[in-house]
């Protein structure tokens, strides 16, 4: 199968898996996305192919700002503040490495998002079912 063959099939399956997500796992989906592009970032530094350099960052940053202007402030007061400084420092770490062309502020970036995504991956089954019921009883009034 070429390349582009395999890309299709990732960019469809990867489709398929928003459109039957539930709001826990698009989180996850879009913490994996920022790991991934913070790592394609420092892998084109390294290359010094600062055109896909840009891309990589700019894709990141995009997701970033996207799980940061998301958070609910009211309903996780302290955490969610809390994420919302941090998300803000990685962006700022992300957006210096871009302009350095440095690896260093990627891999501190890389090093504060992925215990947040373990983090997520360990929710148990039911915690999320019943925040999932619970933002649907809300959204109906």
């Amino acid at each position: 199968m070429s390349l582009r063959g395999i890309k299709a099939y990732q960019k469809g399956n990867l489709k398929q898996d928003i459109s039957t997500a539930d709001p826990h796992k698009l989180t996850l989906l879009l913490l994996q996305g920022a790991l991934d592009r913070i790592a394609y970032a420092k892998g084109a530094i390294e290359r010094k192919d600062f055109v896909a350099k840009s891309g990589y960052v700019s894709k990141s940053t995009s997701i970033i700002i996207h799980l940061r202007d998301t958070l609910d402030l009211e309903a996780g007061e302290e955490i969610s503040s809390n994420l919302f400084s941090l998300y803000s420092y990685i962006l700022d770490r992300i957006n210096e490495a871009h302009l350095n062309n440095s690896i260093e502020p990627l891999d501190e970036s890389y090093g504060l998002l992925e215990p947040i995504r373990d983090a997520w991956l360990q929710i148990p089954e039911s915690a999320k079912q019943e925040a999932y019921a619970k933002q649907q009883r809300e959204s109906l009034g």
